[in-house]
């Protein structure tokens, strides 16, 4: 039975889906072909999300073993074997889940400062035509969409209190197992993470991935058409998922998107009232992962 030895566990858009392609450039790691297989926030569940457009990923999620461990079977020579999926880290049973699989697990996250990070995942949705709020209006609606059972890209505020999920984390694996990068840190020198990311895995730290496809692009279509057609599901995009290999489709993607989206403002004053509810949490962050979090704050 052949299964992971590490993880990359969130959090979600905070640059987990270009950490997951960096990686999967290393000849010494080998990465599941599915990104997000969700197992371990899921496993042994039967998963329907109610949220517009959440069908897909109800239906992408792995939640029985022998299909998780089909994702790791090409792995051959490697000697860092592993999988990302960003809602580890949010979720409430992930972490024994991991704990009772795979106990000596190295487990990697990225954390983003939470009130950038919301507003990130409600431009998702939005790019993907499924939100029709505005964000404050998203903001508002939270609550009642987690209790309707909307999938976790929905939980704009909630999932940035990070703080019990990281602690979660260390109270089971310990300081040894974990490491907690920041997305800044990662936008500015993705080499420099990367390089600490390979000691930690054991692999050769003088690898040079081709970090030229930046992380996942947020935003709203310039163009509605164009964007209708690039991000949202249609016959034409369908046919081209059936010919375009994986790394190629995530490469046109990026590039589309880079050019076709642009970031609206988040608004200074929403922003402002979201930074005073995390700024608690962001404090307690920064005790327990030792770094200087005040100009989240």
């Amino acid at each position: 039975m052949t299964l992971p030895n590490f993880l990359i566990i969130g959090a979600a858009k905070s640059g987990t889906t270009a950490l997951y392609h960096y990686l999967k450039q290393h000849p010494q790691v080998y990465m599941s072909p599915q990104k997000e297989t969700n197992f371990f926030a899921f496993e042994g569940q039967r998963v329907h999300f109610r949220g517009p457009g959440d069908e897909e990923t109800s239906d992408s999620i792995i939640t029985t073993l022998d299909s998780y461990e089909d994702q790791f079977r090409a792995a051959s020579n490697e000697s860092a074997i592993g999988e990302a999926s960003p809602w580890y880290l949010y979720s409430a049973d992930a972490a024994t889940n991991i704990y009772r699989r795979i106990p000596d697990a190295k487990l990697i996250a990225v954390l983003r400062n939470p009130a950038d990070r919301a507003f990130s995942s409600y431009l998702h949705v939005v790019r993907h035509g499924r939100e029709n709020l505005g964000f404050e209006e998203g903001l508002l609606a939270e609550e009642e969409r987690i209790a309707q059972g909307w999938e976790p890209i929905w939980h704009y505020q909630r999932v940035g209190f990070y703080a019990e999920q990281v602690k979660s984390y260390l109270d089971l694996f310990g300081r040894e197992q974990t490491r907690f990068y920041l997305y800044d840190d990662f936008l500015k020198d993705p080499y420099g993470v990367l390089t600490e990311i390979y000691e930690f895995l054991g692999v050769d730290p003088d690898f040079v991935a081709d970090t030229s496809v930046k992380p996942n692009v947020t935003g709203v279509p310039k163009n509605r058409l164009l964007g209708r057609l690039v991000f949202q599901p249609n016959p034409l995009k369908a046919t081209a998922r059936m010919f375009v290999p994986k790394q190629l489709r995530y490469e046109l993607s990026q590039k589309l998107g880079q050019r076709l989206l642009v970031r609206p403002s988040q608004g200074l004053a929403v922003r402002a009232k979201l930074l005073r509810r995390f700024k608690p949490d962001i404090l307690h962050l920064q005790e327990l992962i030792g770094r200087d979090l005040s100009a989240w704050t």
